[in-house]
């Protein structure tokens, strides 16, 4: 028993009669053994009244916030603005200009605000007690991106900058204890048009993602969500970040509480959503120099895959033949009436194994037999059967890692959310229990928390190859490809066939994804090159087949024409593998040599 926080008290306990008391952070006593809580407290000395010896008080808070126990009033929207706050400042420590938090992610912010009118208004439509006003700018000037890039006044701080005044005479001091004062006045359905226009904790990420590719930065989503696993930007927990006058409570758990982090689909269905309600301009230019374009991207996953850099003159023809290297196509303008916001980093590896189709056909037989041939001309001919026995022990022992990761990850919170007075006690004396638990098994198993070793260094790529010390395997990138014969003086693709699923797109909003029902039928090596480039970018199989009929949609486009539709009725029953080969060589994608 710690003398100096129980100040000797050596009253039994009435349950368990143990002589064991600690002090919890709220000042409480409470039985180490038990866990009951008495209605006894820290006696601290009050140092404001030197005058009375005997003064004395009830609570470890300062004296001026005992009137709201340390909270204040507070709107949703602040929350928010605390937590990008945050993650732009993870995002520039990471290397990110500081361009993308001073003006561009946060006049995105105020655009939202104002076109929601939740704040920059003078009638919040959310918060009627109060009147949100701007500090530099008028309602006005708020428009578009380029028009505050000449007119922006950042403050240090992005809490700072925004004030809330007008406080109604309605709102007791009661309430300053109860979290956000607005969370009442938001609808409770989870559709609708006022629901859409709610941020939300997917959002945030979402909004940061739109500035990153506002400013063109070198990061995709992919790499985005793989920041936030890694807890390089805050997402997780981040409400315990929060200052200590803004008191979490009650249904502030429904914005703020996180128990996932949010899929790729998600995050960028978000972001297009977003982009609409903010009614932006057409977003700068993806150009070739940009590194979202496919043509540099397309290296970046050709190193991740450890193929070789020949590849890359194959995956040029099928970006130009798919016209998929044109900035009208890459642009992202949500002014259109359907805006299309690329995947480009699951665009990239759709290419990539589009032109491997096109080169091995990856039907399980004519990979290998190319393997083989290849294997008795030279020795630094890449061959895809020593490609796979290289890169697939690795991918099940990162896969492993990846797993056992995401099984020491701790989801639970220090400061765990009280959603009612009565479950308080409740909640805190189980997260007593819970901490005093880990401690006991610590002990037992005499060792510390293992940290993650993703936090202890980063890299953009998840593999490592070459001979040097600490490589996961030898590279490929190197070698060169022998996939081409003449005949009669006519170059020809050792693959002479190229086989595709039927391209026939289901009607939109009416017809799922096949792929779960067509993945028992489909080549065991194509599958595996989608679970290779879905592990590396952190997404589903399903968005990379997906991606990859997108990319053959574009690229057969002048050769292809169905024969077999599916119609919307036969969408509904199971469907059947439908196998289709054209017949290739270089005169079908544009060679001119």
């Amino acid at each position: 028993m710690d003398e100096q926080l129980t100040g000797g008290y050596s009253e039994p306990c009435g349950q368990c009669a143990a002589v064991d008391w600690g002090v919890s952070d709220e000042g409480q006593f409470f039985c180490r053994s038990c866990h009951n809580v008495i209605e006894k407290t820290r006696e601290v000395e009050d140092v404001t009244t030197l005058h009375s010896i005997n003064s004395r008080i009830s609570q470890i808070t300062k004296p001026k916030k005992k009137r709201d126990e340390g909270g204040r009033e507070w709107i949703i929207c602040e929350g928010f603005q605390f937590i990008l706050n945050h993650q732009a400042k993870a995002l520039v420590s990471l290397g990110v200009c500081m361009k993308f938090e001073t003006e561009v992610l946060w006049n995105f912010w105020k655009i939202y605000l104002q076109n929601t009118q939740q704040a920059f208004t003078k009638n919040p439509v959310y918060t009627p007690r109060f009147t949100v006003f701007m500090k530099s700018q008028s309602d006005e000037e708020v428009n578009s991106p380029s028009q505050q890039s000449n007119h922006t006044e950042v403050a240090s701080d992005m809490s700072e900058e925004m004030s809330v005044s007008g406080y109604s005479s309605e709102v007791q001091s009661s309430v300053l204890s109860k979290g956000s004062s607005d969370v009442g006045a938001y609808p409770k359905t989870k559709g609708g048009k006022e629901r859409n226009k709610f941020m939300s904790m997917p959002r945030t990420l979402a909004l940061c993602y739109l500035a990153l590719l506002w400013i063109r930065e070198a990061i995709t989503l992919a790499d985005l969500l793989r920041l936030v696993s890694e807890g390089r930007i805050p997402y997780v927990n981040i409400h315990e970040a929060f200052p200590e006058e803004m008191r979490l409570f009650g249904k502030d758990v429904r914005f703020f509480n996180v128990r996932y982090i949010p899929s790729y689909s998600l995050v960028h269905k978000e972001a297009v959503a977003l982009a609409q309600i903010m009614k932006l301009p057409s977003f700068p230019t993806i150009s070739q120099d940009c590194l979202l374009h496919p043509l540099p991207l397309t290296v970046r996953y050709l190193l991740e895959a450890n193929l070789p850099d020949d590849l890359h003159i194959w995956v040029h023809k099928v970006i130009r033949q798919a016209s998929m290297g044109d900035s009208s196509f890459l642009t992202f303008d949500p002014s259109k009436e359907k805006p299309h916001l690329v995947c480009y980093d699951i665009q990239a590896v759709a290419v990539i194994i589009v032109a491997l189709k096109l080169l091995f056909k990856l039907d399980d037989h004519e990979e290998w037999k190319l393997s083989e041939e290849a294997g008795k001309k030279k020795k630094r001919v890449f061959k895809l059967k020593k490609w796979f026995d290289v890169v697939q022990p690795v991918l099940e022992k990162a896969r492993k890692r990846e797993e056992q990761e995401e099984a020491r990850r701790k989801w639970g919170t220090t400061k765990p959310f009280i959603t009612t007075l009565k479950r308080k006690c409740l909640t805190l004396k189980k997260r007593r229990v819970a901490e005093h638990l880990e401690q006991k098994f610590q002990k037992f198993t005499d060792s510390a928390p293992e940290e993650s070793s993703s936090l202890n260094s980063h890299t953009s790529f998840r593999f490592s190859w070459g001979n040097e010390e600490g490589s996961d395997g030898p590279s490929i990138f190197n070698n060169h490809l022998d996939c081409t014969f003449k005949k009669d003086g006519i170059k020809y693709l050792s693959n002479r066939k190229y086989w595709h699923l039927n391209l026939k797109a289901c009607p939109p909003n009416k017809c799922g994804d096949h792929f779960s029902e067509m993945e028992p039928r489909l080549p065991r090596m194509y599958v595996w090159v989608l679970d290779l480039f879905s592990f590396i970018l952190g997404v589903s199989q399903t968005e990379v087949h997906k991606e990859v009929l997108n990319v053959e949609r574009c690229f057969l486009k002048r050769n292809y024409e169905p024969k077999v539709q599916w119609t919307f009725a036969s969408c509904k029953k199971k469907k059947k593998t439908v196998e289709k080969k054209t017949h290739v060589n270089e005169e079908h994608i544009n060679d001119g040599e």
